[in-house]
């Protein structure tokens, strides 16, 4: 075993003293009366009353001033000062305060409350216990952890570092109780589906594949709930939901993380327009639960959540940006067009997967207010409804906000005659090379031939709209525990 740095030792040393003091280092429970919060927004009440408190948290500051002292824990509501005197705990008492506690450690201390000549709230100790000996000292300075890779990997310390951290994760909960109460106060059923599936769909994605042993099987972790969920729908439950984790063995940078959360959602006998109007109503929601406001600010520029958001089709916004109209073009006259504005169309294999790209190159990043944009290519939306007026194109709407793709919507196809076909057309897409291209799922087309009603789907990231919410530029600013490169020892 490696000698530890002299730092650390200290702290073993000190563990070893608890040890010998017959002092429980690491403690089974301790009964707390009050978190911090509370202890301020009763202090009137608690003021001179003789009532001892109980709290309990990570020891973060201490000052030392001879034969009395001051400190601040940090519990889950935030921190609270408070005094210990030699006079009030005794000897015994306040040496084990001042020679074997460190900062790092978690303690419990009892006392009455009382107000500084400063103002500051604070518990005056009666007794003082360690609960859980920090064997390792917090980074040196713990209130501004800034390194982004010590951050995400340790991410506990992220959060015992800065609080501002904790703050995105609380708000990353209220949205999710947002999603819920909204969807269930409209009638949509929360669910879950399959993770493992033996056949992968509902998205174009490289999936991450397993192996069952149990059934010598292939498996696959999902890349989207669409295929099952719409099973649910054809199975008589007409309005049904999934916050969901999705696995997509895809690239990782500040918008995309291998596993990621979104929320899927379908309602029978809607079409793509019903789900927009909803969609702008919900967001608006959740918006306002989760900032207090639909105002918000995201990387310096003012977002409105406020229904209702801008609409307008993919080739009108594109002709509009780019001068370019692609409507009645083949797809070698789109390859062509695209590639004297710029935009390199080597890998696209059709016109929708052109035009697609053209407007993310070109027209996406001024797309900062929610903005629905619609009426995508048919040959990119194979599991969409055809467009009812527009022949070449589909009912189907993505909503950007702040320049990115936020939430993806169909009028789904509920055809199983064209549904094969479009499948099929994926399949030479997979005999090009097309990984992202999901094979045919046959049970889903023989559920579809039972009859499915006409729906309306929407896929959201929560990643993505979380991040836009608490104002965060990475991805890995939201996700508790993002997928790292493992160090090299």
């Amino acid at each position: 075993m490696s000698e530890r740095p002299e730092i650390i030792q200290a702290r073993y040393d000190k563990l070893s003293k608890l040890q010998e003091l017959n002092i429980t280092a690491f403690a089974y429970k301790f009964h707390r009366t009050h978190l911090s919060a509370e202890i301020k927004d009763k202090y009137t009440e608690l003021e001179g009353s003789g009532e001892k408190v109980r709290v309990a948290g990570r020891l973060m500051a201490i000052r030392g001033h001879g034969k009395s002292s001051f400190g601040h824990i940090w519990d889950n509501d935030g921190k609270i000062q408070f005094y210990i005197k030699y006079d009030i705990v005794g000897e015994e008492q306040y040496n084990f305060f001042k020679k074997l506690l460190d900062i790092g450690d978690i303690i419990g201390i009892e006392g009455e409350v009382f107000k500084t000549k400063t103002g500051e709230i604070t518990v005056k100790v009666e007794k003082i216990e360690i609960l859980s000996k920090s064997l390792l000292p917090l980074p040196e300075k713990w209130h501004g952890l800034v390194d982004k890779e010590a951050r995400y990997r340790q991410r506990y310390l992220d959060l015992i570092s800065n609080p501002k951290v904790k703050e995105i994760f609380i708000k990353r909960t209220k949205m999710y109780k947002a999603f819920r109460a909204f969807l269930d106060s409209q009638g949509f059923l929360e669910v879950e589906t399959p993770i493992l599936q033996p056949i992968y769909g509902g998205a174009f994605a490289k999936p991450f594949q397993t192996h069952l042993n149990a059934l010598d099987l292939r498996m696959y972790l999902r890349i989207a709930d669409e295929l099952y969920l719409k099973r649910l729908i054809i199975g008589g439950f007409e309005k049904v939901y999934e916050i969901c984790k999705d696995f997509r063995n895809e690239g990782v940078d500040r918008l995309h993380n291998p596993e990621f959360t979104q929320i899927e959602l379908y309602s029978a006998y809607w079409d793509y327009r019903d789900m927009m109007d909803f969609t702008e109503r919900m967001l608006e929601f959740v918006a306002g639960e989760v900032c207090g406001t639909t105002e918000i600010e995201y990387e310096g520029r003012a977002i409105s959540f406020k229904a209702p958001f801008k609409r307008v089709s993919m080739l009108e916004v594109t002709a509009e940006k780019t001068g370019v109209d692609f409507r009645g073009m083949d797809y070698a006259e789109a390859k062509k067009y695209a590639e004297s504005l710029g935009v390199d169309v080597g890998g696209k294999r059709n016109w929708g997967q052109v035009v697609e790209e053209v407007f993310s190159e070109l027209v996406q990043a001024d797309l900062v207010q929610p903005t629905f944009i619609t009426d995508f290519p048919a040959d990119i939306s194979p599991l969409a409804k055809p467009h009812r007026d527009k022949p070449g194109l589909s009912e189907r709407f993505e909503g950007y906000i702040a320049g990115e793709e936020v939430f993806n919507a169909f009028s789904e196809l509920n055809d199983p005659i064209i549904q094969r076909e479009k499948f099929a057309e994926l399949q030479k897409l997979r005999r090009l090379g097309d990984e992202e291209a999901p094979p045919i799922d046959e049970d889903f087309l023989t559920a579809m031939e039972y009859g499915m009603p006409p729906t309306a789907g929407l896929g959201c990231g929560l990643d993505r709209l979380i991040m836009i919410l608490t104002d965060s530029h990475s991805i890995r600013e939201v996700i508790f525990f993002p997928l790292m490169k493992p160090e090299e020892k």
